[in-house]
C-alpha cells in the first residue's frame, strides 16, 4: 500500500510540475529593439497598457528622438481621449512615459525581461546576430519575437537555441491606431509561447490573428501581390495608372488605389518584399520581378518620401 502511495504522489507531483511548465507567461516586462516609427510605436501601446518598457537603439540621439516622438504621440492620444480633463491627460501622459525607459545595451537589459520584441531593419543578418547575442544573456523563459513583415521567422530564429519561444508578431504602422497583430508560429514555436503572445497582443488593445510562417503572412501575401497584379495591367497597357487607381477605390471601395498605395509604403519596400519572396520561390508566378518597379527603384524614385515614384509629387 506504502508503494501504491508513493507511486501516486510522484505521479500527482510530476503532473503538477509539468503544468507548471506549461503555463503562459504573463508578460509585463517588455524589452523592444529599434526606436524607429514601428518600434515606438509598440514601446508606446505596450507603455499605455501598463507594460514595463525599455527600448533599445544604437545611440541616445535615435533614443532622443523616439521618446520625442512618443510624448508627441502621446499628447495626441490624451488631446482626444481626455478632452474635458486637460488634467487627467497630463497625467496619463507622464505616466505612460514613466514606464518606458532606454537603452542603448540590449544585453544588459534583456536577463530580466519578459518579451523581446524586434523591430530594426529588414536584414537576415542583422536580426539573426542580434538574436543570436541577445540568446546568451535573456532569462530562460523570455519570449523572443520578430515584427518583421517579409522575412521568415523561422530563418530568424534559427540562430537561437529558443525556436520553442520564438514567434512573430508583426504590427502595423501607425502602430497606436491599428488594431491587427499578425501572430506567426513557426512548426517549432511551442503551444504555451503562441497562447502567451495572443494574451499579451490582447493586453494591448489589440486584435491577434493567427498565421504559419508562410511568406507575407495573412495581410502582405495578400496585398502585395494584388499591387504587383494592377502594375503588370499597367505594364501591358491594359489601363491607365490614373483609372486603376479610380476603379479600385469607386469599385471596390479601397480608400487608396494600388499605385496610390505604392508610392505611400516605398517602392523600395515593396520591391525588398518582392525579392525576397523571389529568392525563396522563384517558380511561383506571383512573385516574378516587376520591370517599372524595379527601373523606379534604381532611379531612386522611392514615391511620395522622394517626390516621384509611380506619380509626380509637388
Amino acid at each position: 500500500m506504502a508503494f501504491v502511495t508513493r507511486q501516486f504522489v510522484r505521479s500527482v507531483s510530476s503532473s503538477s510540475t509539468a503544468s507548471a511548465s506549461a503555463k503562459k507567461i504573463i508578460v509585463k516586462h517588455v524589452t523592444v529593439i529599434g526606436g524607429g516609427l514601428m518600434g515606438a510605436g509598440i514601446a508606446q501601446v505596450a507603455g499605455t497598457t501598463g507594460h514595463t518598457v525599455v527600448l533599445v537603439d544604437q545611440t541616445e540621439d535615435i533614443l532622443a528622438k523616439s521618446k520625442k516622438g512618443i510624448e508627441e504621440s502621446l499628447r495626441k492620444v490624451a488631446k482626444k481621449k481626455f478632452a474635458e480633463n486637460p488634467k487627467a491627460g497630463d497625467e496619463f501622459v507622464e505616466k505612460t512615459l514613466s514606464s518606458i525607459s532606454t537603452s542603448t545595451d540590449a544585453a544588459s537589459v534583456v536577463h530580466s525581461t519578459d518579451l523581446v520584441v524586434e523591430a530594426i531593419v529588414e536584414n537576415l543578418k542583422v536580426k539573426s546576430e542580434l538574436f543570436k547575442r541577445l540568446d546568451k544573456f535573456a532569462s530562460e523563459h523570455t519570449i523572443f519575437a520578430s515584427n518583421t513583415s517579409s522575412l521568415q521567422i523561422t530563418n530568424i530564429a534559427n540562430a537561437t537555441m529558443r525556436q520553442d519561444r520564438f514567434a512573430g508578431l508583426h504590427f502595423f504602422n501607425p502602430v497606436p491606431l491599428m488594431k491587427l497583430v499578425e501572430v506567426i508560429k513557426t512548426p517549432m514555436t511551442s503551444q504555451k509561447t503562441y497562447e502567451s503572445l495572443i494574451d499579451f497582443t490582447k493586453a494591448l488593445g489589440k486584435h491577434p490573428v493567427s498565421c504559419k510562417d508562410t511568406p507575407g503572412f495573412i495581410v502582405n501575401r495578400l496585398l502585395v501581390p494584388y499591387l504587383m497584379e494592377a502594375v503588370r495591367l499597367y505594364e501591358r497597357g491594359d489601363s491607365s495608372k490614373e483609372d486603376i487607381d479610380t476603379a479600385m477605390k469607386l469599385g471596390a471601395g479601397y480608400p487608396m488605389g494600388p499605385f496610390e498605395l505604392l508610392d505611400y509604403v516605398g517602392l523600395d519596400t515593396v520591391k525588398f518584399i518582392m525579392d525576397g519572396w523571389y529568392e525563396m520561390d522563384a517558380k511561383n508566378p506571383l512573385f516574378q520581378p516587376i520591370p517599372s518597379l524595379n527601373e523606379l527603384v534604381a532611379e531612386n524614385k522611392l514615391g511620395k518620401k522622394t517626390g516621384e515614384g509611380y506619380y509626380k509629387y509637388k
